[in-house]
């Protein structure tokens, strides 16, 4: 193993290549084969961040603060997690399965999926206890060559896919339902525009005011849940009203459906029910000691998450007839209130439905908003300082303005029905094949920092776990394109079932094209070389910048710049670099 190493604390380079004081954090560099990297620590308290030197570089000083407690996380976590899934899931996984039995045990099974998940997230966060951005940082480390390659890919295709628009549908239509109305088209899309407003400003106005909205409708979807799962365990006793609550467990097995496309359907809306586990992830860099807070919080938020939904399932199952739950286009959670308090009371489970969804726009606004900043920060999308730039109010506001932009434009542009549930299921396929190389790409992680000569993160997954992920992650890769029982248009739509997959790949593909235009032909059509430099952006935050140098002056460039971009040379500004980050990789 070759082994070089370099101090200092170089000042970067802007974009246009001259200099940007004020990058004052210490780096060290280290060279393994034809890979450089770097040592690098922020000021939340985590151990030092080892990364390849194409990474976006570490903000020793968060831009963004320290606010993200214990009580965040969770919140985040529950934000995502609870949506209005688990008032309207369980009625279509009963569908998918056929039996009792199986649906609540599907319910079991997504914890065990997600706690996988969950383990694989803490020790990637592990190694890079600096960045946010989860699957953006991940990626990148794990894949570091082709340079850029994943960086890339993964940024464009983000940026494309960063609506939200089904969430602020799905709000619009409760709030329609509290105020006992039906609305027209353009009436309801009005509505979904207004509320998803309100939450961009919330959170994009003031980063303390979003982390507080976040928290309070945590809570409140908490004692919701409470609510339904200790008002079933009532029901289940025999002290209301409901004359045989236990009937739907007898013989819970009792007309189990085996057909490939419903096992495989109902795993997805169990997967897709417990998505947002990893969302606290996405702020990593915000946490005071992150690691062991979040070794602690997010494990909690799945738990918490995993019971309730279980402990709901039970109350529906206990009130509601099994042929009725399957049968109805309500909710399962509004047959449940009018089985048990009346259909008046299930007016006012509309209004805590909207307060779910509420959350759920703030919670993933929250965590989207710093992975698509941590997607600008690695300097492969254009005019970077938006992206990564905290002015005027302290927060990610480029990519905040992003997400309503798109979702405004989803709203509004895609017309209702087939071409709506479209749109939304195109992230669907692209997500889940990054997060299946995300998580093989651990174990490239590990043998790049054995190779480094480092230790083992302060948290490490188990094999079987990985595995077990990699396996379902590949299941739900391939299923999709199983025919359901209805033929090639029997999906959820009327033309082929299987068109967001093809079209997912397709953007993918797409994503990879403009890479190698970009990279490779423009510059050799050009007669330059694609180098990275580091940029100070407005409100103290740091950036990689991609720039082209004309091969001329290619020799000069890389004898004054070292692999991360820096000016080579230039004083220090910051204090040296600390000893126990030398002693790790000496």
């Amino acid at each position: 193993m070759s082994h070089t190493k370099t101090e200092g604390s170089p000042v970067p380079s802007d974009s246009e290549g001259t200099v940007s004081p004020g990058y004052s954090h210490d780096v060290a560099g280290f060279k393994n084969s034809s890979l450089e990297y770097v040592a690098q620590q922020g000021e939340n308290g985590g151990d030092p961040t080892y990364q390849e030197v194409s990474g976006a570089p570490i903000e020793r000083k968060s831009p963004l603060g320290l606010s993200v407690t214990w009580i965040t996380i969770i919140g985040l976590n529950l934000n995502q997690m609870i949506g209005t899934g688990v008032f309207s899931t369980p009625s279509s996984i009963l569908k998918g399965t056929g039996s009792v039995g199986v649906s609540l045990l599907y319910w079991a099974i997504g914890f065990v999926i997600s706690a996988c998940g969950l383990a694989i997230y803490i020790e990637l966060a592990s190694y890079f206890p600096s960045r946010s951005g989860a699957e953006a940082v991940y990626l990148e480390q794990a894949y570091p060559r082709p340079k850029y390659f994943f960086p890339v890919t993964f940024a464009v295709q983000s940026v494309i896919l960063s609506f939200s628009s089904s969430n602020a549908i799905v709000l619009a239509q409760y709030l329609y339902k509290v105020a006992g109305k039906t609305p027209t088209n353009w009436e309801q899309k009005g509505v979904a525009v207004a509320a998803y407003t309100v939450a961009a400003l919330f959170v994009a106005s003031n980063n303390r005011l979003g982390l507080l909205v976040n928290d309070v409708t945590g809570i409140t979807k908490l004692v919701t849940l409470i609510f339904i799962s200790i008002t079933g365990l009532v029901v289940l006793g025999g002290h209301t009203s409901i004359a045989d609550p236990t009937i739907n467990f007898h013989d819970a097995f009792s007309g189990t459906t085996p057909t490939g496309y419903g096992v495989a359907n109902a795993l997805y809306k169990i997967t897709f029910a417990y998505a947002g586990y990893a969302n606290a992830f996405n702020v990593v860099a915000e946490v005071k000691d992150p690691i062991k807070t979040i070794k602690k919080s997010a494990p909690a938020s799945l738990l918490i998450v995993a019971v309730l939904y279980t402990l709901c399932n039970v109350a529906y199952f206990a009130a509601v007839p099994k042929a009725q739950l399957a049968a109805s286009s309500q909710t399962a959670a509004s047959l449940f209130f009018s089985a048990v308090f009346g259909s008046k009371a299930a007016q006012g489970l509309n209004f805590l439905v909207v307060i779910s969804a509420f959350g759920n726009l703030v919670g993933v606004l929250i965590g989207q908003s710093r992975l698509l900043r941590e997607v600008g920060r690695q300097g492969t999308l254009p005019w970077p300082r938006f992206w990564t730039g905290t002015k005027p109010f302290g927060t990610p506001f480029g990519p905040y303005l992003l997400k309503w932009a798109l979702t405004i434009v989803v709203i509004l542009a895609v017309p209702s029905g087939d071409a709506f549930n479209f749109v939304v299921d195109l992230a669907i396929y692209p997500s889940s094949l990054f997060l299946f190389l995300m998580a093989l790409g651990i174990y490239f992680i590990r043998r790049q920092r054995k190779r480094l000569g480092l230790t083992r993160g302060s948290f490490r997954a188990w094999d079987i776990a990985i595995v077990f992920f990699l396996l379902v992650q590949l299941f739900l890769l391939i299923m999709p394109w199983y025919p359901p029982t209805g033929g090639a248009n029997g999906g959820d739509v009327s033309f082929w079932y299987a068109t967001y997959c093809a079209v997912g790949l397709g953007i993918v593909a797409l994503c990879a094209l403009y890479y190698w235009v970009w990279i490779y032909l423009l510059p050799r059509l050009g007669d330059y070389s694609i180098r990275q430099t580091i940029i100070e952006v407005p409100g103290g935050g740091f950036s990689h910048a991609l720039v082209k140098v004309p091969n001329s002056e290619l020799q000069q460039w890389d004898d004054s710049h070292d692999p991360s971009g820096n000016v080579i040379g230039v004083v220090p500004s910051g204090e040296s670099l600390d000893s126990d980050v030398t002693s790790k990789v000496a």
